[in-house]
């Protein structure tokens, strides 16, 4: 999909030629933003590839919320697969705990 203001590439959309995606102009835009304000928020956008944006959003609105959806559905199971991974601070065991306490044992290994 390309149109003037909007491509589709490595499975996203992005205002085009441009590294700024949709999903940032929207967010904005859904926040209230008015598009100047959102030109100033990027300033590497012209006016005029702002309100592009925002029309090919309003004209494709269901297919984008739902690809917005998707988007925040995954980021959600990936943070929850990151906090299973990583123990909260203190968690370890009572003696490693007293081996990083000890005196003369720097935790920041070359003494940074």
């Amino acid at each position: 999909m390309h149109t003037e203001y909007i491509e589709q590439r490595n499975g996203g959309y992005y205002v085009a030629g441009t590294r700024i995606s949709l999903d940032s102009v929207v967010y904005s835009f859904n926040d209230g933003q008015s598009p100047e304000a959102i030109q100033q928020d990027f300033p590497s956008l012209r006016l005029s590839q702002v309100y592009g944006a925002i029309a090919f959003y309003l004209d494709h609105k269901a297919e984008i919320d739902k690809c917005l959806e998707d988007a925040e559905r995954e980021s959600k199971v990936q943070a929850s697969r990151c906090r299973k991974r990583i123990r909260p601070f203190g968690s370890g065991s009572t003696a490693s705990r007293r081996k990083w306490m000890s005196p003369g044992i720097d935790p920041l290994p070359g003494g940074r």
